[in-house]
């Protein structure tokens, strides 16, 4: 009978300990994966286009399971896009969502829901009008905007409460703006029609895609509905590390979006 080599008994340790080194690492890996796809995923705010409601630089999470899932529900995004959702479900308006873009899935964005399948959506005189209804605006003072520089400029803050009821903020400075006076259009079934609360700097539903806007979203393009603020920084304030410890937004940590 042939002899065994010894060294296979050592291989066959090493193989063993090799893989019980690697299994942790990798069940942390498929854990935050599943996490991200099917609980809950953080996002970060790069622009003012949501103002005031969410900030340049906020961080958030948002939940994967509000509106069911899809491809777009990945964290990267893989598979078929052919609009099935499974345990799929409509936003109400007024919910501020996570989406990816129409055009280009790979560019993630946040907008807040207007119009549902079936509404019929127009802006007259910058005021927004659903199903034939002006949606009252009630002035509630003066805001702050941020722009890309980091320089922040007052502006006039409202409140704008939709048919469901949902009352929201809402900052406007023109009323005589490109997307002040729009066509009605009827949201057709399956999409959905976006609006940043800082109406006069958001390329939103009420801009086509070939125009540079994001146009009338698919509900199979929604990745979840943002849920709260877990931190804040003024990023675009960074002069130096004297700074540091002054951007961070104390006020915001932990803010429920609504």
């Amino acid at each position: 009978m042939a002899a065994i080599p010894a060294h296979n008994g050592t291989m066959t340790q090493q193989i063993r300990a090799f893989w019980k080194w690697l299994a942790e690492p990798l069940a942390v890996i498929v854990l935050m994966f599943c996490a991200t796809t099917a609980i809950a995923q953080p996002f970060y705010i790069p622009s003012g286009s949501m103002e005031p409601t969410l900030r340049i630089g906020d961080a958030m999470i948002a939940s994967k399971y509000a509106y069911g899932y899809s491809t777009a529900s990945l964290p990267v995004m893989l598979g078929p896009q052919n609009g099935a959702r499974l345990l799929g479900r409509l936003p109400s308006r007024g919910d501020v969502v996570i989406f990816r873009h129409p055009h280009d899935p790979k560019i993630v964005l946040v907008k807040r829901v207007i119009g549902l399948p079936g509404d019929r959506i127009r802006m007259g005189g910058g005021h927004l009008v659903i199903n034939g209804r002006t949606l009252p605006l009630t002035e509630t003072g003066m805001g702050e905007v941020q722009d890309q520089d980091g320089g922040k400029t007052a502006i006039h803050a409202f409140r704008e409460t939709l048919p469901n009821g949902v009352s929201h903020p809402v900052y406007k400075r023109h009323w005589d703006g490109l997307v002040d006076d729009t066509a009605e259009i009827t949201v057709p079934q399956g999409h959905l029609f976006m609006m940043g609360d800082n109406r006069d700097n958001s390329l939103d539903s009420r801009v086509a895609v070939e125009d540079g806007g994001v146009g009338l979203v698919p509900v199979a393009n929604l990745i979840g509905r943002a849920e709260f603020v877990v931190g804040s920084y003024d990023f675009l304030n960074m002069r130096g590390a004297a700074s540091w410890l002054s951007l961070f937004r104390p006020s915001r940590f932990f803010q429920k979006i609504a």
